[in-house]
């Protein structure tokens, strides 16, 4: 069933950079709906995670001196959190190339290698230091990929945290906030602080007074010490950081367990919901 995604000769996209060269084509629809559910109730099982319906399927052919270079594909805002590589390739030989290779780093050696033998698939988590790539191929590779979501990073997070910090202008935040951003700009990273004044927006914006802004600023750059909040004031703060780090950075399944059990069993509060229900939604 699977090799016929590759007979069709329209809708590929060809890519021919010096790092990225093979052909793509989304065959999402062309996935029967059983053969999906059964993979997606396996991936959950495999990974653990609590991964949407939502799936996308792409057939990757590559051909003779097309290879892709070593990557990561960390898992931006409304990225796929995880991977399934089946190899539909029969009569592979060592000499036809098309290796999978896994790195600990873009500079290091591989440290795990998956050939493209017939049949034979492999899984594995995105993150920022998912590093990957595929050896040079002497003969036609053939390549159905599966990307799946996980339930916090989902497109509709995407568009909802996108429009929260819509036309983004630090000067909205309120004055109290001032010599607090100068000295914590003077003394650390340019993206910490712009990280953290990028919380304060989600919060000036949630309607939250200027102490919960400059709470949170003070929490996203590392500032705050053994301040006691209210629990709103907390939850906030806490949903305000994870949400920036999100919009400035990527999906960070470490991070994301740590903002769980943090906010598990409070109330939600109602400047909050919107968010918080497609940040934790099993929470919801």
């Amino acid at each position: 069933m699977l090799e016929q995604l590759f007979v069709q000769d329209s809708e590929w996209q060809h890519r021919d950079g010096a790092f990225y060269r093979c052909s793509l084509r989304d065959v999402t629809d062309e996935i029967p709906a059983t053969f999906h559910a059964d993979i997606l109730a396996r991936m959950r099982e495999i990974t653990g995670l609590p991964l949407v319906e939502r799936f996308m399927v792409t057939a990757q052919r590559m051909l003779p001196g097309h290879v892709i270079g070593i990557h990561s594909d960390r898992p931006f805002l409304g990225y796929e959190i995880a991977r399934l590589v089946l190899q539909l390739n029969k009569h592979w030989q060592a000499e036809h190339g098309g290796v999978l290779e896994l790195f600990a780093s873009p500079e290091g050696e591989a440290v795990f290698k998956v050939n493209p033998e017939h049949n034979k698939a492999f899984g594995f988590l995105l993150h920022a230091a998912s590093y990957h790539g595929v050896t040079e191929v002497t003969q036609p590779r053939q390549t159905v990929v599966f990307n799946f979501w996980h339930v916090a990073n989902t497109p509709e997070l995407e568009a909802h945290i996108k429009a929260l910090f819509a036309n983004l202008h630090f000067s909205e935040l309120p004055a109290a906030l001032d010599p607090i951003a100068a000295d914590a700009e003077a003394s650390l990273p340019e993206e910490v602080t712009f990280r953290a004044g990028t919380a304060a927006i989600a919060l000036h914006r949630w309607g939250y007074d200027a102490a919960t802004v400059v709470s949170g600023y003070q929490y996203s750059a590392g500032l705050d010490g053994s301040h006691s909040h209210d629990a709103e004031t907390y939850a906030a703060v806490r949903l305000a950081d994870w949400v920036a780090y999100l919009y400035r950075d990527s999906f960070d399944l470490a991070r994301w367990e740590i903002l769980r059990s943090e906010l598990a069993g409070m109330e939600m509060f109602t400047r909050l919901l919107s968010t918080w229900h497609l940040c934790l939604p099993e929470m919801s």
